[in-house]
């Protein structure tokens, strides 16, 4: 188990106030330490912000800029990466200006609001995710920019993967992100009932949360702790595929029937631990991050409709989903219509990470040169644009299930 990120969540003001993005690089080199020194490798410090529509109080034009500057200062402070939060549902300009900034700041995430609470699910904010997505394909020949945006459904503030990270308060704070999909196929080896296996794997997790707590609470308590996302996230082998749990779980390969109970198995187990929880903690299915999954993405046995109903019950939803390079926004918008319905309906944060690549169809291997992708082949996705009156422009609440 490794700990993928410590991300410090602050409000950095524009201009960009670089005393508060220095405290910010010197807790993080603190926390990197203190953490390495308990045995836990770290492999990246972050820094996310308030939602860039409001850090821009609304001058959401700037957000280039903003992305430029932000990249720059980034290598300064000796931190990796960087998320400027989502457009707003309530600043619907907000979304046209992402593909841009993305161009810009190789290093810096943006994320858009789909639906939430307080607006319900906006489908013009659907639609300009979709046609995010699209735009950003092309920045580059792989389609690789869409690594760095997320569509956002019911997410709340505080979780520290990325894309989906974003701070709500003046006030700093941290919390970790884990990547542990090998505690959960080491739970499941050899075990002849479901209940070993599950009772080891709560165990584990419970041991690793605690003793990160315990240095949260201990060794970095000047900064607000906001807990630990302890979704099981993969590595691009089959000793770290969460795809593989499923398969040590008794599936033989993930995509056929059972695999959706024992998605619900790891993520319940997540729930059951004892340990601070933030953000999505659960069943992680990014399919270009996770050697099984991506294997059995081009066998055709796991396809996009799989991966949606594992969605119900996992943590994240779609993730690096790869798509055929024509795909267009009206054929996605369903896609991430059904996606943000599930989160409304059943409460739970989800998001959608979609990557056409361009001059690729369905069945086409992807040629991705990335050190924490699995190269599989572009997924099938069986969608048409929608009529009305699902079509339109309107936003509509679904209240979640009692």
């Amino acid at each position: 188990m490794k700990i993928r990120s410590v991300t410090y969540f602050c409000n950095p003001q524009f201009p960009l106030d670089e005393a508060v993005l220095r405290k910010a690089g010197e807790f993080l080199a603190n926390a990197k330490f203190a953490y390495e020194a308990a045995g836990y490798e770290v492999q990246t410090t972050r820094l996310t912000t308030i939602p860039f529509p409001l850090l821009l109080n609304g001058k959401v034009e700037q957000a280039p800029l903003l992305a430029e500057k932000l990249s720059g200062i980034l290598k300064q402070i000796g931190l990796a990466y960087a998320a400027l939060g989502p457009a707003l549902i309530e600043f619907p300009e907000s979304y046209a200006v992402i593909p841009e900034a993305i161009s810009v700041g190789e290093n810096i995430f943006f994320s858009g609001v789909m639906a939430d609470r307080a607006n319900g699910i906006s489908m013009k904010a659907v639609k300009a995710c979709a046609e995010i997505i699209q735009r950003a394909s092309s920045i580059t020949p792989d389609g690789f920019a869409n690594l760095r945006f997320a569509a956002l459904a019911n997410v709340k503030s505080g979780a520290p993967f990325f894309p989906a990270a974003y701070h709500d308060a003046d006030t700093p704070a941290f919390a970790i992100a884990v990547e542990s999909a090998d505690l959960a196929i080491e739970a499941f080896a050899g075990q002849q009932t479901m209940d070993d296996g599950r009772r080891t794997l709560i165990s584990e997790i419970t041991k690793h949360g605690q003793a990160i707590a315990r240095i949260a609470d201990n060794d970095l308590s000047n900064v607000r702790f906001n807990g630990i996302d302890f979704s099981l996230a993969p590595f691009p082998d089959d000793v770290h595929s969460l795809g593989g749990a499923v398969e040590a779980m008794g599936v033989t390969k993930v995509g056929l029937h059972g695999s959706l109970a024992a998605a619900a198995i790891l993520t319940e187990a997540v729930d059951r631990a004892d340990f601070p929880h933030i953000g999505f903690s659960g069943f992680m299915q990014p399919v270009l991050e996770d050697s099984i999954l991506a294997k059995r993405a081009a066998e055709g046995v796991l396809t996009v409709k799989d991966a949606l109903l594992y969605s119900a019950v996992c943590g994240t939803g779609l993730d690096t989903v790869p798509l055929a390079g024509d795909v267009t926004p009206e054929q996605m918008t369903p896609l991430l219509l059904d996606l943000s319905a599930l989160a409304m309906r059943l409460d739970k944060p989800l998001t959608a990470r979609l990557m056409p690549i361009p001059g690729k169809q369905a069945g086409d291997v992807t040629e991705f040169d990335f050190g924490f992708f699995a190269n599989s082949r572009v997924m099938a996705l069986e969608s048409a644009p929608l009529n009305f009156p699902l079509g339109g422009n309107e936003s509509f609440f679904l209240n979640k299930k009692s």
